[in-house]
Order: C-alpha cells, then sequence, then structure tokens
C-alpha cells in the first residue's frame, strides 16, 4: 500500500487568488491563534506550518537597528534633493539590503515602518529630520517614489511592506501622548490628509502607522479616520500598526478609557490591526484582548477582521509562496552600486544657499576646516550602523590633499578640578576593544546598556584635558583624549566609554551648574550630580562634588589660528542628532548653539573668506549678510564628507531646494501646539513676512533662463509647458518650480502653492521643454459650507521658477469651477467645527467615537464665525447642543447678542449634550458669529422657524 498525500489546502495553492486563500487561512485558525497573531510579535502556527511574524523594521534611510548597513542621508535630505527617482533608487537599495540581511538574521523584518509623511509644518519640532517637506504634494512625491522603491516592481509580491508614519498632525515631541492637535476642516483635508492620501492612492502602501497624540480631542489610536479616509482610498487591505506603547496610552497617560479593555477593544474596531506594546512580550495584549472577548466587546469577526490585513501583508511578501518569491535570493548588500547611490544621494541633497563668489573652490586653495561637525558623521536615531565613514575633513583632504587643509575642531579643552585640589582622570587601557552602539543590531536599541567593562574616571594631581563641547541650552558633552565620551552605565560608574553620544536616554550629556565658588556637574539621562568617591567617580543623589573648569584653550582661539592662515576658511556647524532636538525632545530656538556662534565669529574675524556649511536635521537662524557663502544639508549619510568636499570643489553643482521655510527669526514662528496652519499663516502657503530663505531655495554655479510658458485646459486637465536653458559654463542640474495661486479668492487661499517640479541635467547650453498635465481638481479647496471639495471659478495665476519666490514666467487661467453659494443654515444647521475663523477656539471630540465639538481654549472665551449663512425668508429660533456649563451669546454681521444660551446645570460628563433653544428673529444673508464662554462644548447649531 502507498501512504496517501494529504492535499495542498487551498491557502498553500499559488493558483488561487490571495484573498480566497486568506478565507481558507482563517477558517482554520482558531480564536486563540487569531488573538496572538494581534500582538507586534506573532507566534508561528506550528500544526499549519506557519512562520513567527513580526511588523517593524525601521527603514528611514536605510536597514536601521540591525547592525550595519547602508546609511543614507536623513529624510529631510532626501526630500531636499526634490528628486523623486531618485529616492526610488534609495528604496530599492534599502529593500534588497532589508531582504539581504534577513537571509542572515532572522530577526530582520520585512513589514517596514517607512517612510514618515508627516509635514515639516513646525522647524523646533523634535523629529523634523525624519519628514521630506513641509508642503503636501512634495512630501507624497517623494514618499510615493520610496515606497515604490521598497515595494518593489513585481506585479504580484512585493519585497517589503511599506507602513507610513505618523498618522496624522503630528508635529510636537512635548508631551506628545497627551496633547491633542486641533485641525480645522480645512486643514485637515487640504494640508495634513493630503500627504497620506495622494501616497496611500499611489498604491505601494501597506498600511500606515497611528501617531501617539490626539487629533481634536480624540486619540490617534482610535481615529474614525482610519476608516473614514484612509480605507476609501484605496481596495488593497491596509496593515494598522500602532505605535510602541500607544495602546497602554489610552489608559495610562491619556486617560481616555477606564480599562485596557475597553481601549483595546475601541482601538481594534476603529482600525488598528497589529499592537506594538511590552516588546517581545504579547500576554499583556492577548490578555486584553481576551478580556474584550468575554466582555462582548470584540467579536470575533473583529479579530477575523484585522487578522484578514495582516495576512493580506504577509502573502505579498511571498511568504506562502517561497519557491515563486522573485526576491527571496536577494543578497545585494553594501555592494558598489549602493556606496554609489549614497553618495550621489548625499550630492544631491546639498543646498547653496548664498554664494558671492568664493565657491567653487580652486584646486590649489589652502583651506581651513573648522567646528564642531568638521570631522564628524552622525547618526541618528533611524540610521543602521555605519560600513563606511566620510566626514568633511576627510572628503577635503581626499579631494585638496592633506597638506592644503589645516583643520581646528573648536571644543574648549577643559580639566575639571575637586575641590580637594585633584584633577579628574580618565585612566588609560592600552587594550581596551572598541564598541560601536549598535554594532550588533537589536530589535529594540533604547535597552542597550552602557559599557561597563572599562575602568570608572578617578583623580590624580595632573587629571585629563577633556573636550568639551556646548550644544545650546547649557547641554554639554564631554570627551576623552582617545575620542570617548563620558557616560554613565546602569551602574551609575563615570567612564570614557561611548564612541558618540546617543540612546533613547542620552547618557553622554552633563551640564555645569553654578555652585558657590564653582559648579555642580550634573547628569542630564540621570537627573543625578557627579562625585567623587574612594571607588572613582559616579552620579548619586547625595554628596555631589563642586568643580573648577579650568580653561586650557577656548575653542575660538584654535579656530582663529587655523583661519588666519588659510585663503578661505569652511565652518561646518550644525547639531548633533542626539542632543537638542530629537524624538522625545522639541527644540525651543532656530538660533545656533552660541558654542557654535563663537567659532563663526573667530573665523569670520580671522579671515573674511569665511564658508559657513550647515550640517544638521533642521533649519536655522542664522545671518549670512556677511559670509560670502553658506550651504546647508541634512546629515548625509556614509558618504555625507566626500559630497560636501565634491561641491565645495565644483565637481558636483549644488542643486538641492529646502524643503521648508527658513524663518529668520523666532518671533516667525507659531506656537508650537498651533495646528493651523491657516489661521496662523504658517508654511510658504501662507506665511506673510520674509523668510531667511524661502522654500524651494537653491544657488547653483550655473544660471539657467526660463521661458515660453503656455497653457491649454482639456478634459479636466490643465496642460502647462515652458523651457529651460542652462545659460552658464557648467554642466548643473535645476530644479524647475510650478506654483499657482487664486487671483481672487472668497476664502483664505495659500499665497501660492506647489503643483509640481522636476529636476533636470542640462549641458551649458541645453534646452529642455517641460510639460505639466495638472487635474483641475488640483486648484480645489475645502469648503466647509458645502463640506466637500470645491473648485472657485475665477482667475488663476500660473508661477514656474527657480524657487517660491523666484518666479521666472507668469501666466493667468481663468477657470470655470462651482460658483460661491452661501451655507443653507435653515436646512442643515452649522456643525461647530465648520467654521470659517476662529480666536481662541479648540476641537474635541463630540463623542469617543466619531465627531468633532469645540470648546474655548482652557475653558476661558472663544469666539467663532461662519461666513455668508443663508437663513432664506426667514428663521425665529436658533437651538445648540451644548455639554458642560457655560455660554453661547450669537449675533448677525457683529452687531449686539441676539441670543445668549446657557445650561441650567452643568452636565455630568463631556460628552453628556442637552438641546438649548432661544428666539432669534433673522432672513436673508449674514455672518454667524458665537461667543463661547467657560468650560463649555459646542457641537451643533440649528435654526428653525
Amino acid at each position: 500500500m502507498t501512504a496517501h498525500t494529504p492535499p495542498t489546502p487551498p491557502f498553500r495553492d499559488p493558483r488561487l487568488p490571495f484573498a480566497k486563500r486568506i478565507d481558507d487561512l482563517l477558517s482554520r485558525l482558531t480564536r486563540e491563534e487569531k488573538t496572538a497573531f494581534l500582538h507586534q510579535f506573532a507566534p508561528g502556527v506550528e500544526r499549519l506550518g506557519i512562520a513567527a511574524f513580526r511588523t517593524g523594521q525601521e527603514a528611514l534611510h536605510g536597514v536601521a537597528w540591525m547592525g550595519p548597513a547602508t546609511v543614507f542621508p536623513q529624510a529631510v535630505g532626501l526630500g531636499a534633493t526634490w528628486n523623486p527617482e531618485l529616492v526610488r533608487r534609495v528604496g530599492d537599495a534599502v529593500s534588497k539590503e532589508v531582504r539581504a540581511m534577513r537571509a542572515k538574521d532572522e530577526r530582520v523584518g520585512l513589514n517596514v515602518w517607512a517612510p514618515t509623511v508627516n509635514l515639516l509644518r513646525h522647524p523646533l519640532w523634535g523629529r523634523n529630520e525624519e519628514g521630506y517637506s513641509e508642503d503636501p504634494k512634495l512630501t507624497s512625491a517623494i514618499a510615493t517614489a520610496y515606497t515604490h522603491g521598497l515595494r518593489g516592481d513585481h506585479p504580484t509580491y512585493w519585497r517589503t511592506a511599506p507602513v507610513l508614519k505618523h498618522w496624522l498632525a503630528h508635529n510636537n515631541e512635548t508631551d506628545r501622548s497627551t496633547t491633542s492637535s486641533s485641525v480645522r476642516p480645512r486643514v485637515l483635508h487640504e494640508y495634513d490628509l493630503r500627504a497620506f492620501r495622494e501616497t496611500v492612492e499611489a498604491g505601494a502602501v501597506a498600511g500606515v502607522m497611528p501617531a501617539y497624540n490626539l487629533v481634536n480631542g480624540r486619540p490617534n489610536h482610535v481615529s474614525p479616520y482610519l476608516s473614514e479616509h484612509l480605507r476609501a482610498w484605496t481596495d488593497e487591505e491596509l496593515l494598522v500598526c500602532s505605535d510602541a506603547g500607544a495602546p497602554s496610552n489610552l489608559v495610562d497617560s491619556e486617560h481616555y478609557f477606564d480599562t485596557h479593555e475597553e481601549a483595546t477593544a475601541a482601538s481594534l474596531v476603529a482600525g488598528v490591526d497589529s499592537f506594538t506594546d511590552h516588546g517581545t512580550d504579547s500576554s499583556q495584549m492577548t490578555g486584553r484582548l481576551r478580556g474584550a472577548l468575554e466582555r462582548g466587546l470584540l467579536t470575533e469577526a473583529d479579530l477575523d477582521t484585522a487578522v484578514r490585513r495582516q495576512l493580506s501583508a504577509r502573502f505579498r511578501l511571498g511568504e506562502f509562496d517561497p519557491e515563486y518569491d522573485p526576491h527571496d535570493a536577494t543578497c545585494e548588500f553594501d555592494s558598489p552600486a549602493h556606496r554609489a547611490l549614497a553618495q550621489e544621494a548625499a550630492e544631491q541633497a546639498v543646498v547653496l544657499l548664498k554664494n558671492d563668489g568664493v565657491l567653487p573652490l580652486a584646486p590649489d586653495t589652502r583651506i581651513a576646516v573648522v567646528g564642531l561637525l568638521a570631522d564628524e558623521c552622525k547618526l541618528d536615531w533611524y540610521s543602521g550602523t555605519l560600513l563606511h565613514r566620510s566626514t568633511p575633513l576627510e572628503g577635503l583632504y581626499e579631494r585638496f590633499g592633506a597638506e592644503r587643509v589645516e583643520f581646528a575642531e573648536g571644543v574648549d579643552r577643559v580639566r575639571l578640578k575637586t575641590s580637594a585640589g585633584a584633577f579628574l582622570h580618565v585612566p588609560v587601557v592600552a587594550d581596551a576593544a572598541d564598541e560601536v552602539r549598535g554594532a550588533e543590531g537589536a530589535l529594540d536599541p533604547a535597552l542597550l546598556a552602557g559599557r561597563t567593562d572599562l575602568p570608572p574616571l578617578t583623580t590624580d594631581t595632573t587629571g585629563t584635558e577633556l573636550a568639551l563641547v556646548d550644544w545650546g541650552e547649557g547641554v554639554l558633552t564631554l570627551r576623552a583624549p582617545d575620542g570617548r565620551y563620558l557616560s554613565v552605565a546602569e551602574d551609575g560608574r563615570v567612564r570614557a566609554s561611548a564612541d558618540q553620544p546617543g540612546g533613547w536616554i542620552v547618557q553622554e550629556t552633563f551640564r555645569l551648574e553654578p555652585h558657590e565658588n564653582g559648579h555642580l556637574l550634573k547628569h542630564l539621562g540621570t537627573g543625578r550630580h557627579v562625585c567623587v568617591s574612594a571607588d572613582g567617580v559616579k552620579v548619586a543623589e547625595e554628596d555631589p562634588e563642586v568643580f573648577e573648569l579650568v580653561v586650557a584653550e577656548r575653542g575660538e582661539d584654535a579656530v582663529a589660528r587655523a583661519a588666519a592662515a588659510a585663503d578661505v576658511v569652511v565652518v561646518v556647524a550644525g547639531n548633533d542628532p542626539h542632543i537638542n532636538g530629537r524624538e522625545t525632545e522639541d527644540r525651543t530656538t532656530l538660533r545656533l548653539p552660541e558654542h557654535q556662534e563663537r567659532l563663526l565669529r573667530a573665523a569670520r574675524a580671522a579671515n573674511p573668506a569665511t564658508v559657513l556649511a550647515l550640517v544638521s536635521a533642521y533649519p536655522y537662524a542664522v545671518d549670512p549678510a556677511a559670509l560670502p557663502a553658506a550651504l546647508w544639508t541634512a546629515h548625509g549619510g556614509q558618504a555625507a564628507g566626500t559630497a560636501l568636499a565634491r561641491v565645495l570643489a565644483g565637481d558636483v553643482s549644488p542643486a538641492g531646494r529646502l524643503p521648508q521655510t527658513w524663518y529668520a527669526d523666532d518671533a516667525d514662528l507659531p506656537g508650537l501646539l498651533d495646528y493651523d496652519v491657516i489661521g496662523a499663516r504658517q508654511t510658504y502657503l501662507y506665511f506673510e513676512g520674509t523668510p531667511l530663505f524661502p522654500f524651494g531655495h537653491g544657488l547653483s554655479y550655473s544660471s539657467f533662463a526660463y521661458d515660453g510658458l503656455t497653457t491649454r485646459a482639456e478634459d479636466g486637465t490643465l496642460h502647462l509647458s515652458f523651457s529651460v536653458t542652462n545659460t552658464g559654463d557648467v554642466t548643473a542640474d535645476e530644479v524647475a518650480q510650478l506654483y499657482t495661486r487664486a487671483v481672487d479668492p472668497s476664502v483664505p487661499r495659500p499665497r501660492r502653492e506647489l503643483l509640481g517640479h522636476r529636476r533636470v541635467a542640462l549641458a551649458p547650453g541645453a534646452t529642455t521643454e517641460l510639460s505639466f498635465e495638472v487635474p483641475l481638481t488640483a486648484f480645489a479647496f475645502w469648503d466647509v459650507a458645502q463640506d466637500r471639495w470645491r473648485v472657485e471659478p475665477g482667475a488663476y495665476e500660473l508661477m514656474a521658477g527657480a524657487s517660491s519666490e523666484d518666479v521666472r514666467l507668469r501666466t493667468t487661467v481663468t477657470l470655470e469651477g462651482e460658483p460661491t453659494l452661501p451655507r443653507p443654515v435653515v436646512a442643515g444647521g452649522l456643525a461647530a467645527a465648520g467654521f470659517d475663523e476662529q480666536s481662541g477656539i479648540e476641537i474635541v471630540d463630540r463623542t469617543k467615537v466619531s465627531g468633532d465639538a469645540v470648546t474655548p481654549a482652557g475653558g476661558a472665551t472663544g469666539e467663532l464665525v461662519y461666513r455668508d449663512c443663508d437663513f432664506g425668508r426667514g428663521i425665529s429660533e436658533v437651538t445648540v447642543e451644548v455639554a458642560g456649563e457655560g455660554t453661547v451669546e450669537l449675533s448677525l454681521d457683529g452687531g449686539r447678542a441676539l441670543a445668549v444660551l446657557s445650561p441650567s446645570a452643568p452636565a455630568s460628563g463631556p460628552y453628556d449634550y442637552v438641546s438649548l433653544g432661544a428666539s432669534v428673529a433673522a432672513a436673508g444673508v449674514h455672518d454667524v458669529r458665537l461667543r463661547l464662554r467657560g468650560p463649555l462644548r459646542l457641537a451643533h447649531v440649528g435654526f428653525s422657524g
């Protein structure tokens, strides 16, 4: 007898559509197995031959956290290239390295959490480095390119499954898990949703990650927008993965729900499919899911919906068809092509801000390269470990020759003298192994511990000279002569042990606090002061040492010496991505730290031919008036130094463009938590001041002429074309930009708005014709009166040029559109959040499930304006739906109050609404003004009679 071969189950049959295979697999899973699938670390199902699976592999600009990999420029630097084709190739390379690394380390996941499409609305946001641009059109163009590269081009199987971060309206680290972004309907649709929508609609997105914050009073992890908007944009199943720890935040910090079972059920029903919480321990989340099922808060059908979405991603990744997966054998890693691409991306990201002719540098130039970042190749929290490293100093050595390059870092060289007269001493360890943080890879690098194999600091009569850097706001690092930074490990000892500042909680930063005749040295990671004991130097709660800071050399003195002997000085300034502006920490100012200002002043005083090269994750307010040249680049990854040197030498003509406005002063900025880009006149779209450098700005070593802007409207599309000619002497890229503005809008519209762009390479004398096809829907705005998109009839100016302010060509077109109609308030009333203007108002949640209401900020006083409300032949009564206590005053056209409504007794809770009415006589079209006083929520205003 021959053994009977069991039939192949349908979920293993590659001839069947994925949907049928998923149906079959779902039917075979038990409820307990489905429940287990909903944690980030989903276990395998041995009886079905299903492997374990985890969501979440960081890959923002290279494979992160899993050890060495190709490191590309930061995301904001990729945005500065304005080059979707390049960024697609970067995504392609990153996804290939994910596959190659997974073949050797199964901890590497294929569900990549990238890119970040949060708009760079506010330049003080700590995570500015992670986004692409302040503009939704540019952001979606770059994000779409990156996701297509990550996905791969096979029609069926995906190389990786990209998840967009962070849904939604997330631009502050300050109290990020408890603050609410108040986002009016126009800002929601025209700004925050738009970057996500256009990227999802492009078809290479596997899911999204909700952000920690709340939007309009409701946590993003229970947002109705996940179903109302996100999943309405595509027919594909989208996998929604929670951010780390966010499920617990719903109860523990946000106090939005009373129990974790309620919170977990609400998240799952709202659309969260995978819970990232408690690290690799899934027991907490699966226990909450079981409890929600037992209490009837969830059904097994709810589990099926979420598991189906996860399985959809896994099937597309080829997990169940390894013999047909075209990506399974991918092994390209750290290839010559990837190294070249990293350099190309770094070169294309360099933005020339100003040039009075000092650049490019002649081959025989004697150069002083100075500054705190001159010999640094900095990484950020979402970087991989460097396989290759190029600093500006190394790049200039390579390009110009070490004999023509002088270096001065500009650190303050100090000794720390104790009250007993001894000095801090770093023991010399001759055979100490070099260790790079994170080189071994970690699923959670926040758990990586500091080194304890090196001896702690001691004291002696001479001490060790330390390199002190003040990174701003008194935050210091101290570095030993061997290059290691002073750090504190879990045992509380102070050692020279870190290759760089870093970690989730940085253990390499200190602050000198004046005390009596000296200073206390506070370790910022632990909040404790440094003390000296018999068994070494440590941090402790008591007996802090009082130190005298003995300065051997000021950084500016070394800089001045080097600068005076050079033809040209290159000051490399900027930030360390782990200090003062990073995830969990917003910046407080646009100003360059004072230490670096000192170095810049010293260089300029010693040598007027001083070039400023800013290497940073965000804009600075640095006055360039006294400088002959200035450049900016984000931290450029492994080839950053080579790229900068090649641009300075003229081997590459710079063509990066600013992806966000550079403001001249902190006074130009709105509040960090003010998300109303329209009302607060934020970003290049609405800012009415004079920027330091405008959105889209960037100079070249060549020059370009624009000519022949023509337009033609046909079948719902506006066809535009113009030519660009390289009128200079060098081959160079130009980034041609196309903008529009409504000439006479009925509501506030952008001063100008990006419609499209092209980055083109042109030889001297060459001309190219650029054509754009712009759908007429691109001219629409969100009409709050009709609660939908509308193209307003009238004139629209079209502008082509080299930046949002450097306009070379203009023309005007007239669009038919739809006429502006007054609000039909008799039929539908007024949704409180659908205002035209507001002052002192926050949008909050009408219920925990859906809907918006408004309330005065801080329970004080706020005003709302609703323009052109049509009362028809007349009304005689107004009704308001309110909760809480306070008053609502109604007036028309700014006149006296016609009605004052107030609950007779405060409601028992914020969602317990009552309807109040009053007599009001009105007819025709008027502006309605409402004044709210006190901690009162207003959801709706109705008119009748």
